[in-house]
């Protein structure tokens, strides 16, 4: 029942698309538009069950509600999922099925890439719908999104850094990797460039091996990672990582990566702030691939919008920093409760 799911948050609106004729089965979930249309990417994934694919977009869908109002902009949250089929007959038909269903709902929820989807997947949907972005032409477009990602993370990160350490210096500082997609290997070059030391992973082995010859990183197995002796882990694959036994293992002080929903339960929060390891929420620190999609979805041109919106980052995260230490270090909880405030405060003054 999907009322009774435990992941059910008081979503406004949830949409089982289905299209025989492209294969296309998705679940399109809108968790508020209290701050303005919901936004968030469409995921393409193998999942396991329906439940398993209704519990991932209901969970990421509340995580863009958090995030679009802690990177202050006038968006909602929404998501989609796509569940992938064992063979995908044409890529493009399937899209435009998803732009179809999209479009039924009338400008309340706007898509752009996310896990498994690319450019030209977005392409076929803007073939059926206006109300999507990440686009590679047009006017406004915003193209993808994942440099501005990593730099929103590295922004976060450092600020971590001068918080664990006094100082965003991160000379010799060693960061375990997990995940080298696009995002993951942006934040490589850039921690590279920062004098960390690397240690990666990826289930792509050849992927792994490239990307450490290129930042003269080390190599392990991806269910290594966690437990390598760094100062910094830096999640970049799927969710869930963070688990009360990997917690356990974790010898690194500072957690800041691009993953969505890192924590497998809010307990970790807990179990993490006892350890006094210093997790920063993943949809605060990634939140500037949504900020470069705003920026597409508003029509604003002005480069320097988007500028202030990733230094905006920084400043969100010391808050949050700061207001745990008063909490027992809970970031997270704090997190969601500067989010809730948020969307609270606008309701009142709409009211």
């Amino acid at each position: 029942m999907l009322f009774d799911h435990e992941s059910f948050d008081g979503h406004e609106t949830v949409v089982f698309a289905k299209d025989e004729a492209s294969g296309l089965s998705a679940i399109i979930a809108l968790h508020s538009t209290a701050l303005g249309p919901a936004a968030g990417g469409t995921r393409l994934w193998r999942y396991d069950s329906d439940q398993e694919a209704l519990g991932d977009v209901l969970r990421l869908s509340r995580g863009m509600t958090y995030k679009n109002a802690m990177a202050g902009l006038p968006l909602g949250g929404g998501k989609t999922v796509i569940l992938a089929p064992d063979h995908i007959k044409d890529r493009q038909a399937l899209f435009a099925a998803l732009g179809r269903a999209i479009d039924r709902l009338g400008g309340a929820y706007w898509t752009a890439e996310d896990v498994g989807v690319g450019p030209a997947d977005m392409a076929a949907v803007a073939g059926e719908t206006r109300f999507v972005a990440g686009l590679e032409s047009g006017t406004f477009a915003s193209g993808d999104p994942s440099p501005v990602t990593a730099r929103g993370v590295f922004t976060c990160l450092r600020v971590g850094a001068q918080h664990l350490w006094g100082s965003q210096d991160l000379i010799g500082r060693r960061a375990a990797v997990q995940g080298l997609g696009h995002v993951g290997q942006h934040l490589c070059h850039l921690l590279h460039a920062a004098g960390a030391d690397l240690v990666v992973c990826d289930l792509d082995g050849k992927r792994a091996s490239a990307v450490a010859k290129r930042y003269d990183a080390s190599v392990v197995a991806p269910d290594d990672i966690v437990h390598q002796d760094a100062d910094i882990f830096v999640p970049c694959a799927l969710g869930g990582i963070l688990t009360h036994e990997s917690v356990a293992g974790l010898p690194a002080k500072l957690i800041c990566g691009a993953a969505n929903n890192q924590l497998a339960d809010d307990s970790v929060a807990v179990q993490l702030a006892s350890a006094d390891k210093l997790y920063l929420p993943d949809y605060v620190v990634n939140a500037g691939g949504i900020i470069n999609v705003a920026s597409e979805i508003l029509r604003i041109e002005d480069h320097a919008w988007l500028e202030g919106k990733l230094e905006a980052l920084g400043a969100t995260i010391k808050e949050v920093i700061t207001k745990a230490q008063a909490r027992n270090g809970n970031t997270a909880a704090v997190a969601d409760a500067i989010a809730r405030g948020r969307i609270d405060v606008h309701d009142r003054l709409a009211a």
